[in-house]
């Protein structure tokens, strides 16, 4: 399957998987759609048969409110079956509103807590210099979430010890939970500021699947690697698109009708 097509069935799971539960963040997962199928059609290694294989690459969603993209991605690369897609949020479900690792193969780690997943993947990236291993690992994380501190406490560690192996991709869609970024704490300059911070820096169009392939490529230079991907919240239906409500709205009625309707260009 190429990105294209598994970015169009990313959201049209998406919308179902949220519709279905009646929870949020659909704007979240449309606006990472893009960068996950570009992931795990192009660039992750991966085996369905082994999930735990040494030689797999590592994928950690630190912005876990999103996690419907990834439960999709892994649903459409046959990890488990489709069906448990419809489960995503209901009582005793595995399929958790902020991704889990429990029960659910291809996933990583349990995040939701921002913050934390760069600093993770920096502990597995350290560790595979050690044991002198070759495996990536990518991060994807939220512009609003870079306004922990933990973030650049990570952002330093990464540079100190040389982790080239590690490749953060901010998703820059210019809105966090309460409003736009510059107005709850103003981050322009993203890309200088990884800059300053010793790391190699991409910014990109975060919907471009030709520039995030070729962004998402380490080159082997000696330092980590940033891309800013620059993305609409909301991105492929025209009334979600940079509108701070469906971070929180679920969509029903007509507003679910016509969102199908626009995702699957009809």
């Amino acid at each position: 399957m190429n990105s294209m097509e598994l970015a169009k069935k990313i959201r049209l799971d998406a919308i179902e998987m949220v519709h279905i539960s009646n929870s949020s963040h659909i704007g979240a997962v449309f606006s990472v759609a893009d960068i996950v199928a570009v992931l795990y059609a192009k660039i992750l290694k991966y085996d369905i048969d082994n999930p735990e294989s040494e030689d797999r690459d590592y994928f950690i969603l630190s912005k876990g409110h999103a996690g419907a993209a990834v439960y999709s991605v892994l649903a459409n690369c046959g990890f488990f079956d489709k069906r448990n897609l419809k489960t995503h949020c209901a009582n005793g479900s595995i399929l958790s509103g902020h991704i889990s690792h429990k029960n659910v193969l291809g996933v990583e780690i349990s995040t939701g807590s921002l913050g934390h997943g760069g600093n993770i993947g920096c502990g597995i990236a350290l560790s595979k210099k050690i044991l002198k291993q070759n495996n990536r690992v990518y991060v994807i994380m939220g512009d609003g979430e870079c306004n922990e501190g933990t973030v650049w406490e990570m952002a330093l560690f990464a540079q100190q010890y040389r982790l080239n192996n590690l490749c953060v991709i901010v998703d820059n869609n210019n809105m966090q939970g309460y409003g736009y970024c510059k107005e709850i704490m103003n981050n322009d300059s993203l890309a200088d500021r990884w800059r300053a911070f010793g790391w190699e820096v991409k910014e990109i169009d975060g919907h471009n699947h030709m520039e995030l392939e070729k962004s998402l490529m380490l080159s082997g230079k000696e330092f980590p690697k940033c891309v800013i991907a620059n993305t609409i919240k909301g991105k492929g239906v025209s009334f979600m698109e940079h509108n701070l409500a469906w971070h929180y709205r679920s969509p029903q009625g007509d507003n679910y009708i016509n969102a199908l309707k626009e995702i699957e260009g009809k």
